[in-house]
């Protein structure tokens, strides 16, 4: 689409310093959101392209993501052998509501940044123990978690002009046994619900990481994988609102959450699914 308002494109190169961010500004990465519908109040696009962010940096401390990331280039990833979580990066690629064509434009950091109940690359990097670096309009550097950066439907606690940076998933997140469930009302639809768990096999440490069946995502930590009793009442004392839109009632994604919960945890006990 047409953006019929817009004046002017910035494109800062490396070395520049501080963006001077105006009213009417929107950072521009992949912007398969950004030109898929009127946005009559902006008046100029800053790409970020210029930049030149490397989009993918492994080493022994983990991943780090540059926000500028296309999804087919995340999708491609060739991840250390001992990274047995990596195989939740193809998964929650795979739950885009997208056809491939938009894994080579779409971001990771833009997915984040839309910050919708449904995003999977939120998903991905809530269940991986992201953290997130942001670049905030004064100059200054924050980092927090990505569950934390998410507040709600299209929320988070980014602020007009700061920038998401990157997001680090540690080694030691990288490391552990994972499981994956998702579900859709169609083949290829929007997620109603989607959960990811993972097993620290050095210390037992379970965590749930539940999205698309609530407005923001909740990674829930046990000290050891709980037994199905304790784990459904985590789930209904940390997530008493689900979500409710055309692709799922509450009351359906409350069960698939329960159901799926239930599942991942037997999966990573080494119990057979009856």
């Amino acid at each position: 689409m047409d953006l019929n308002t817009i004046g002017e494109i910035a494109r800062p190169k490396p070395g520049d310093g501080m963006i001077d961010w105006r009213d009417g500004d929107a950072w521009l990465a992949g912007g398969t959101w950004l030109f898929s519908e009127p946005q009559p109040q902006l008046r100029r696009l800053i790409d970020l392209h210029g930049l030149g962010w490397a989009p993918l940096t492994v080493s022994a401390r983990g991943l780090e993501i540059a926000a500028t990331c296309e999804i087919a280039k995340l999708v491609e990833l060739s991840a250390p052998a001992d990274w047995t979580a990596a195989p939740l990066i193809g998964e929650c690629c795979r739950a885009f509501l997208s056809s491939f064509k938009i894994w080579n434009t779409a971001t990771v950091g833009g997915n984040v940044c839309m910050s919708l109940p449904a995003g999977p690359m939120i998903s991905l990097t809530v269940a991986l123990e992201g953290i997130c670096r942001i670049l905030n309009r004064d100059g200054s550097e924050r980092r927090l978690p990505v569950e934390d950066f998410v507040t709600g439907n299209h929320k988070n606690v980014l602020q007009p002009g700061d920038l998401l940076r990157t997001i680090e998933l540690p080694a030691s997140a990288l490391r552990k046994r994972a499981s994956f469930r998702r579900m859709s009302l169609t083949h290829l639809g929007r997620s109603s619900a989607l959960l990811a768990g993972t097993l620290d096999p050095r210390d037992g440490v379970f965590m749930l990481m539940v999205s698309a069946s609530t407005e923001r995502p909740h990674r829930l930590q046990f000290t050891k994988l709980p037994n199905p009793g304790d784990l459904r009442a985590r789930l209904e004392r940390e997530i008493p609102k689900f979500f409710d839109d055309v692709h799922g009632t509450p009351e359906y994604r409350r069960h698939m959450t329960f159901h799926f919960a239930e599942e991942i945890r037997r999966e990573l006990s080494g119990k057979v699914q009856s």
